[in-house]
């Protein structure tokens, strides 16, 4: 069943981190002495995969004191991160790992868990939530797989552990990450039962904070198979009620296309305004509906309203409109704005044309306007409403001729736009 998992006897056969001493000292710390320690979750996931592993946690049989009082007499610094949850944060060599408990879930309300302690590594797999991520392995390398996780893994699959409308019930967020999980890991169609459950469950999105659905759609759009399953929760109906727009997945598909083409490391927020921002309305909405920062909403906003003169473009602007765009738009809005304008278009991800235009907005500072409202007022226009228009209408005649920096010029139109306000 796992013929092409690097598992041999039940034993992993390659994982970086087992070499690595920091990983080596907590086994040496927790693992004996009447308690047994295992590396869990989606360490365990990515290493069977042969993927990125980001961090590594642990699972222990020893309760939070235990696990503080043998840090400590190691003097190893202890972090209480959720320490109500059994989780204490141990730093090594200055890496953080977290060490939880063994815990049985035994209330829910679809948001939070009460938990209590256990010493039995089955039943804690079993309070998880996808087969894939119920794995955990030993200090000697072996695998436990009390789900058929190496199976689902094996066949790319993404399953709920046990009843899924059970697991959904005790916290509406896995509704997301079962998409998420599924973008990232999945191929193929989704598991039947999980989708029926999702469906049928979907308004208990509605009980969680917006911050943890910000999060989550955060995650799920860095997948490599964003756009399909964007576009399969769109049609499923589980975005509009948390986002309460529409979504454009096949825009989403371009710009993860462009991202590809041009080596770029994915950029979240950037997918985030392909995939559920059209216009300045969309950004406005998503800042109430995510609790959105205010940089990210800014971005989106200055993106929205920089491509409202690029829709529908089958070629880029030439060079005397993206030096408007940056002057409006700003370095990040205008290149947002362009790469939007490129997957909105039927150009390829690898037009020239395009290109060169972002070439140029990357290329070339942005211009800043050349005349201060003292620069008027010395000229003899009083201060107030007056003086705002004037600068304005001078503003547009430097955009006008081109963003000209010799003072000659500079001096004529000020003169002119002096001139026409008598």
């Amino acid at each position: 069943m796992t013929a092409s998992l690097p598992i041999k006897d039940g034993r992993l056969v390659a994982a970086s981190f087992f070499d690595d001493e920091r990983v080596a000292a907590v086994f040496r710390l927790f693992d004996g002495d009447g308690e047994e320690t295992r590396i869990v979750g989606g360490a365990v996931r990515n290493a069977i995969l042969c993927a990125h592993v980001d961090e590594i946690d642990f699972a222990t049989t020893a309760l939070p004191d235990e696990v503080i009082g043998r840090a400590k007499r190691a003097g190893l610094r202890c972090i209480p991160t959720g320490i109500e949850h059994g989780t204490v944060t141990v730093m090594v060599e200055g890496t953080p790992f977290e060490i939880t408990t063994l815990r049985e879930d035994i209330e829910t309300d679809g948001r939070r868990a009460t938990v209590r302690f256990g010493r039995s590594f089955e039943q804690d797999a079993l309070r998880r939530d996808f087969t894939i991520n119920a794995l955990s392995l030993d200090s000697s390398r072996r695998v436990h797989d009390y789900t058929n996780g190496l199976a689902d893994l094996e066949a790319h699959r993404v399953r709920f552990i046990g009843t899924a409308a059970q697991r959904i019930r005790e916290d509406y967020l896995r509704i997301l990450r079962f998409f998420r999980f599924h973008a990232a890991y999945g191929t193929g169609p989704m598991d039947a039962e999980a989708f029926n459950a999702i469906i049928a469950e979907r308004n208990g999105l509605e009980s969680l904070s917006r911050e943890r659905v910000r999060a989550e759609l955060l995650k799920l759009l860095v997948t490599t198979r964003a756009a399909d399953v964007v576009g399969a929760m769109s049609d499923a109906g589980i975005l509009q009620p948390i986002l309460g727009g529409i979504a454009l997945p096949a825009r989403l598909a371009r710009v993860i296309e462009l991202e590809a083409c041009q080596n770029a490391t994915p950029d979240a927020e950037l997918r985030w305004i392909a995939a559920f921002v059209m216009l300045r309305e969309d950004a406005e909405r998503l800042r109430e509906r995510l609790r959105l920062s205010n940089a990210e909403t800014q971005r989106a906003l200055e993106a929205a309203g920089a491509l409202e003169r690029l829709h529908g473009r089958a070629s880029p602007p030439p060079p005397g409109e993206l030096r408007t765009l940056l002057f409006e738009a700003r370095e990040k809005g205008s290149q947002d704005a362009l790469c939007l304008a490129h997957a909105e278009s039927t150009a390829s991800a690898e037009d020239e044309a395009w290109a060169r235009a972002a070439a140029f907005l990357r290329d070339t500072p942005a211009p800043a306007l050349p005349f201060r409202g003292a620069d008027l007022i010395a000229r003899g226009i009083p201060p107030g409403q007056g003086l705002g228009r004037t600068l304005k209408t001078l503003q547009a005649r430097w955009i006008r001729a081109g963003f000209p920096k010799e003072p000659s010029e500079l001096a004529r139109l000020l003169d002119e736009t002096l001139r026409d306000q008598d």
